[in-house]
């Protein structure tokens, strides 16, 4: 649980960095994924910071998933979103209304909850039709992602977050189904197919629709669907008694980040504008000559 907790600060606290890094850099002309922006944002030490916090939070995710229920690592990922809210809060100045810090508190009573109630990881190895299900699910993401991008922007970027929630799922379970660098496990190309896939819709979802709806979508594929797969496939289970808590606690938590989903991508507060002084009026008589007397 400490793992799970640690990588979903690692991630919080990285997308304040990277939004940090972004504004210094120099800004961009291209539309859509900008590389040149992508190249000058990586000199700036806070959005390299940033990254570092990324890869050890995927590796304190790994472990995570390697001795937590999937649907317990979830949820903590899924509460990042609150990290990220009260970083930008402090880095950033970004004023959080009382609902917003209602809604961190309520996350962190979901996890409470969650950690009193979870057990340890389940015992099931998983089917080969799960391994190869998990890479379908995979390549779906991507073709996900190629209609989704016909769709209008509203529910364009909400089916971009699904399918990037999809994705980071792929991730959770596979994890469970691989037992090493095995090159003949189905599970391993899922893991690397819908890892990527993932990335890539989320980035598009939040640079062409709603940050908010984006994140919605993403935090709802990446929880419900894996939650399933561990505990119908994978044999998750809770402590003797406490699957309520368990339940309560999961959607307590999940419902708590939908609430703070605007800060799925940092929010930077806009510039405040500089007032520019008005020209002094000219003279009435100005450029006028005295008459002849």
């Amino acid at each position: 649980m400490i793992c799970a907790l640690a990588s979903s600060v690692c991630f919080g606290t990285a997308s304040v960095l990277q939004a940090l890094g972004a504004r210094a850099a120099t800004p961009g002309t291209g539309a859509g994924v900008d590389v040149a922006l992508f190249l000058r944002a990586v000199r700036q030490w806070r959005y390299l910071a940033g990254l570092s916090l990324d890869g050890i939070g995927f590796g304190l995710q790994i472990v995570a998933l390697l001795t937590l229920p999937i649907y317990t690592v979830g949820a903590a990922l899924a509460a990042s979103l609150a990290v990220t809210a009260v970083v930008a809060s402090w880095l950033l100045k970004v004023r959080l209304s009382r609902v917003e810090w209602s809604a961190v508190a309520v996350v962190c009573g979901g996890l409470a909850m969650l950690a009193v109630a979870s057990g340890t990881e389940g015992e099931g190895t998983g089917s080969d039709a799960l391994r190869w299900a998990m890479l379908a699910t995979a390549f779906g993401v991507l073709g996900i992602g190629m209609l989704a991008g016909r769709l209008p922007e509203g529910p364009r970027a909400l089916a971009l977050g699904l399918g990037a929630g999809f994705g980071f799922g792929v991730v959770e379970v596979a994890v469970r189904l691989i037992d090493g660098i095995d090159l003949t496990n189905p599970a391993f190309y899922a893991l690397l197919v819908g890892g990527g896939a993932a990335f890539l819709l989320l980035t598009s979802a939040l640079q062409r629709g709603s940050v908010t709806t984006a994140t919605a979508g993403a935090v709802l594929g990446e929880t419900i669907g894996p939650a399933v797969v561990g505990v119908v496939w994978l044999g998750d289970r809770t402590r003797e008694g406490l699957a309520w808590l368990a339940i309560l606690g999961f959607t307590i938590a999940v419902a708590g980040a939908l609430v703070l989903a605007r800060f799925g991508e940092a929010p930077v507060p806009e510039p405040v504008p500089v007032p520019v002084p008005e020209p002094e009026p000219e003279p009435e008589d100005a450029g006028t000559e005295d008459p002849a007397p």
